[in-house]
C-alpha cells in the first residue's frame, strides 16, 4: 500500500480538532470495546483513546466483539461493518437484543457515508455513526456525548 501511514486514518477538521479545545482527565474508568478486522484501524484507534484516557479492548470479528461484550461490559463499542463471518450490522443488531448488553451504546464506524447506511444503523440499534477516516474531535465529542461526559471546557 504505497502511501498509506497511520496518521492518514485520522482526518483532521480544525473546527472539530479536540485539542483546539482542552480536555479535563476522565475522572471514571471508560471502556471502549475496538471492533475492526484491520489490525492497523485497531492499533490507531487503541492508541488514540488510551492518549484521551479511556481503557480499550479489541475485537476482530463480529463473533468475538459479542463474546468479549458480554464478558467485559464496556461502556461504548466502536463497530466496523465490513468484516469476514458475522458482519457489524449482524452484530449490532444480536448486542441490541442480548439483555446483557441491550444498553451498550454501539457506534458504526464505516468508509461509507451513504444516508441509508446510516439510517439502517439507527435502526439497528446504533446510537452514532463516524465516517472513515474518522475525525479525532468528532470521535471523542461523539464519546463525550454517550457517555454524558461535560469535560469539554469552552475556552
Amino acid at each position: 500500500m504505497e502511501g498509506f501511514r497511520i496518521k492518514s486514518l485520522f482526518g483532521r477538521n480544525k473546527s472539530t480538532e479536540r485539542r483546539a479545545k482542552p480536555r479535563l482527565p476522565l475522572e471514571g474508568d471508560y471502556t471502549i470495546l475496538i471492533v475492526d478486522d484491520s489490525r492497523t484501524v485497531v492499533h490507531a484507534v487503541k492508541s488514540v483513546l488510551e492518549q484521551g484516557g479511556y481503557s480499550t479492548l479489541t475485537a476482530s470479528s463480529g463473533e468475538e466483539a459479542i463474546e468479549v461484550a458480554k464478558e467485559n461490559q464496556p461502556d461504548v463499542i466502536l463497530m466496523d461493518v465490513i468484516m469476514p463471518g458475522i458482519t457489524g450490522f449482524q452484530a449490532t443488531r444480536i448486542l441490541c437484543k442480548e439483555p446483557k448488553t441491550e444498553n451498550i451504546p454501539i457506534v458504526i464506524i464505516s468508509s461509507s457515508e451513504q444516508p441509508s447506511e446510516q439510517a439502517w444503523c439507527k435502526r439497528l440499534g446504533a446510537k452514532g455513526f463516524l465516517a472513515k477516516p474518522i475525525q479525532r474531535g468528532a470521535l471523542f465529542k461523539c464519546l463525550d456525548e454517550l457517555l454524558e461526559l461535560d469535560m469539554i471546557i469552552e475556552v
